[in-house]
């Protein structure tokens, strides 16, 4: 700390006998929450989260793991080259650190925006859009601050501060992706995201509508789950169920199914 200085950044603290702990720390909380991307990626691949539509959703999705190790790794950087003995490449690793994570947030927020639209009836995603809108205003907000009253000797308490208040929003922000991730381990026996609303709106709107006249072969239907945003112990996939027989859950498709004729 400096002469006339009260608040500590969290890097002085980290410079001093805490080191060890903090270099640990961010190394770790920076792989998993580079993973926390990745397995974004792969569950909406796998059909365990809704699906991305299009070349631009996996690109985005695609570009926000990116920039989420380039964070990570600016993050780990400036944490073994603390600002005692190294304020220069401090400073550098800070600014990496940040871009990177803002960078990430931004296009992980256009993908979420993009899947909120394709899906409405899933309202989370949306929430989860208005969420990471409110961690990248808030942070620049709060990272520009920080740069200039960091500049000034009378004001570095406050951005010191500053410092603390980032860092505390940036971990609610990790802990949001445990929501945008749940879904997935409800999903895991179920009828994948996406796919269950749509096949049943398709299948019910036709039954009802009695289109499909008797010479027609008889038509299945998936069993009813619940919502994503609903309680339901027993939403497991059922199967799909046809003039009162069950059919086995193992003659699921979930990349081709939407009306299978009983044989």
């Amino acid at each position: 700390m400096e002469p006339g200085q009260s608040m500590a950044y969290i890097s002085d603290v980290a410079a001093q006998g805490l080191k060890p702990l903090f270099v640990a720390g961010c190394a770790v909380s920076s792989v998993f929450f580079v993973l926390a991307f990745i397995s974004e990626r792969w569950l909406r691949h796998k059909y365990r989260l809704v699906p991305n539509r299009g070349v631009y959703d996996k690109t985005l999705s695609l570009l926000a793991i990116l920039f989420s190790m380039v964070g990570a790794a600016g993050l780990i950087l400036l944490a073994h080259f603390d600002t005692l003995k190294h304020s220069r490449l401090h400073g550098g690793f800070l600014i990496m650190f940040i871009g990177g994570y803002l960078l990430s947030a931004l296009f992980i927020c256009l993908e979420y925006l993009r899947l909120g639209v394709e899906y409405k009836e899933h309202k989370i995603i949306f929430m989860s859009f208005l969420v990471k809108v409110f961690f990248i205003l808030v942070e620049l907000a709060l990272a520009i601050a920080y740069k200039v009253l960091g500049k000034r000797r009378r004001t570095r308490d406050t951005a010191a501060i500053i410092e603390w208040v980032v860092a505390f929003i940036f971990a609610l922000y990790v802990l949001s992706f445990v929501v945008d991730l749940f879904p997935a381990v409800k999903s895991k026996d179920h009828i994948p995201q996406g796919e269950r609303s749509r096949a049943m709106a398709q299948t019910s709107s036709s039954l009802e509508s009695g289109s499909y006249p008797s010479t027609q072969p008889r038509l299945s239907q998936e069993a009813q789950l619940a919502t994503d945003q609903m309680v339901d112990v027993g939403a497991t996939y059922r199967g799909r169920v046809g003039d009162g027989t069950r059919m086995p859950a193992a003659t699921y498709n979930p990349h081709t199914y939407r009306q299978t004729p009983l044989s």
